[in-house]
């Protein structure tokens, strides 16, 4: 009877034991799984960046390009986002020491995006002379801030920065240092505004020129470039948001670290997938598309208009060229042998309409054709035949000059072919319906 209580009791402490080992061993596992989910989170949207900063980079002959100079905007954004790591992941030693930099490209992002746009609109490379007015405000205010660091102590500044107690001695140090955080947030505020406005009035003014360049509808609005501008403000209100915050409230919340950093990096990628995707918005910037001839406005003679107005116009209807998705108004000023200026007069001047609109009107044209010829071919076969460069590009022509559905439109064909029929069996009909009475 002893021993059997003795085996009860020894079986009953170690059944405890092992609970509390395997407890134990769960609460280790979930922490260690959290901070690996946290860690995972902290590097997307890094990895997102440094993703596209090698896909958006091409060939060295064009460092001065949009393309890639919005490498760079990604790359100076994943060092950004790797300080945010390194702060997060609680890493003081090493962050206190890079702190300043971050402020750095933090406030020059914006500028460095809106410098982005020029390049896209009205400047053909970056340059220091020309480019460096948009960052001098931010450089300075970082600069001011860093002298102010200088000056307070490195216990008292790295107390001040991670939120750990400070000496009542250091009041003056702290308060110089709120000033410059208070500053550092005003600007951040004023260099989003500003590239953001300053974006919008770039393309409102130079957006027409790209429907005088490009064919396909997509590049010819400016659909990528808007939708960038669009990105930028969620992500610059998103930081501010989290500016704002602070933080050292974020440090203990792992759910604010998994809601907002998952939004940047679905930003981040949006970003780079748009910007792989937009071309100059004035092409007269780009070396790539320069002219031989050049551009200019003398006037032309009405003989000569009408000599190329018939030869752009056999381009079309006999040699097709609108078949060809990457068609631009280059293609069209080699074959006709003229410079860019007059063929966008003439087209101008005869359709009362942009190179983009002229050319797709062609291209709906041979829709109807190809529709009606094979109603089974499915829509990215439908597109290609056309001459669109893709399905997105077909459905936004027909929207945008017709006002109606991509079904609509194929209704719309039928419709019209039903008609025809209907006319030429009523003709059919009348004439022998005098043949009889004859």
């Amino acid at each position: 009877m002893k021993y059997a209580i003795i085996s009860v009791f020894l079986h009953s402490a170690f059944n405890a034991a092992a609970e509390k080992l395997v407890l134990k061993l769960v609460q280790s596992l979930i922490y260690k799984i959290q901070g690996m989910f946290r860690v995972i989170f902290l590097l997307a949207p890094v990895f997102v960046c440094f993703f596209w900063a090698i896909a958006l980079r091409g060939d060295k002959k064009k460092v001065g390009n949009p393309r890639n100079f919005l490498s760079i905007f990604m790359l100076l954004t994943g060092l950004l986002f790797t300080a945010h790591f390194l702060y997060f992941s609680h890493l003081y030693d090493v962050y206190v020491f890079i702190e300043i930099p971050s402020h750095l490209i933090g406030l020059s992002i914006f500028p460095l995006y809106h410098i982005y746009f020029r390049l896209l609109t009205v400047d053909e490379h970056f340059t220091i002379k020309k480019h460096a007015k948009y960052l001098i405000f931010p450089v300075g205010v970082v600069l001011m801030y860093g002298v102010a660091v200088l000056f307070t102590p490195l216990q008292v500044y790295k107390s001040w920065l991670f939120n750990l107690p400070i000496d009542g001695s250091s009041a003056a140090s702290i308060r110089v240092l709120e000033a410059f955080r208070m500053a550092v947030r005003i600007t951040f505020v004023i260099v989003l505004v500003r590239s953001l406005v300053g974006n919008y009035l770039l393309l409102r003014k130079y957006g027409h020129l790209a429907e005088q360049f490009y064919s396909d509808i997509v590049d010819a609005k400016q659909k990528n470039a808007r939708n960038i501008n669009h990105i930028i403000l969620a992500s610059g209100i998103l930081s501010f948001v989290i500016t704002t915050i602070g933080r050292s409230l974020l440090l203990p919340s792992d759910w604010v670290i998994y809601f907002g950093w998952t939004l940047f990096s679905i930003l981040l990628f949006l970003i780079g997938d748009s910007g792989i995707r937009q071309k100059v918005i004035n092409p007269s910037v780009d070396p790539d598309n320069s002219e031989d001839l050049p551009a200019t406005t003398a006037k032309i003679s009405i003989k000569d208009e009408e000599i190329f107005w018939n030869k752009i116009r056999d381009e079309f209807t006999q040699n097709k060229i609108h078949l060809d998705c990457k068609l631009n108004i280059l293609d069209l000023v080699s074959n006709v042998g003229s410079n860019r200026t007059y063929i966008s007069f003439i087209i101008n001047k005869q359709c009362n309409q942009n190179f983009c609109s002229f050319v797709n009107g062609f291209r709906l044209e041979e829709m109807k054709q190809v529709y009606l010829e094979n109603q089974r071919l499915n829509q990215e076969d439908l597109a290609h035949r056309c001459g669109f460069g893709s399905v997105n590009s077909m459905k936004r022509t027909i929207s945008a000059r017709l006002g109606i559905s991509f079904s609509e439109f194929k209704n719309q064909i039928n419709e019209e072919s039903i008609n025809k029929r209907l006319q030429v069996y009523s003709s059919c009909e009348f004439f022998e319906k005098i043949n009889a009475i004859d």
